[in-house]
């Protein structure tokens, strides 16, 4: 089992910055790609970036150019740097890994990420 726990988050106006980490802990050898999904009320939980242990990231066409991710393999933590926050980026902002070994997913708590207009 991989255990995901994320760190950051909070209230920002529109414009502004936060960042959000993604520690893993457990059976991390099995975990290549790590990232965060968000999810806000009333839509589905969508992809915001990804990043594999290679460093091979991807991101939501709606992040790019404002969000960064990056991770640190010794300590098993994915780094999200988020500017030029928007309302419509207001979500609950969940990590991610995924087993590379059989192939599914890893849930970890989620954090409330609000941007006021």
């Amino acid at each position: 089992q991989v255990h995901l726990v994320p760190r950051g988050g909070g209230l920002v106006q529109a414009g502004g910055s936060l960042n959000l980490s993604c520690e893993a802990s457990g059976a991390t050898y099995a975990v290549d790609e790590m990232g965060l999904y968000r999810q806000s009320p009333g839509n589905q939980r969508d992809m915001v970036a990804t990043i594999t242990t290679s460093g091979i990231t991807d991101y939501a066409d709606s992040v790019k150019g404002r969000f960064t991710i990056s991770r640190d393999n010794d300590k098993r933590t994915v780094y999200l740097q988020m500017t030029k926050l928007r309302p419509e980026d207001t979500a609950v902002y969940v990590c991610y890994a995924k087993n590379k070994i059989y192939g599914y997913d890893y849930w970890g708590l989620g954090t409330q990420v609000t941007v006021s207009s």
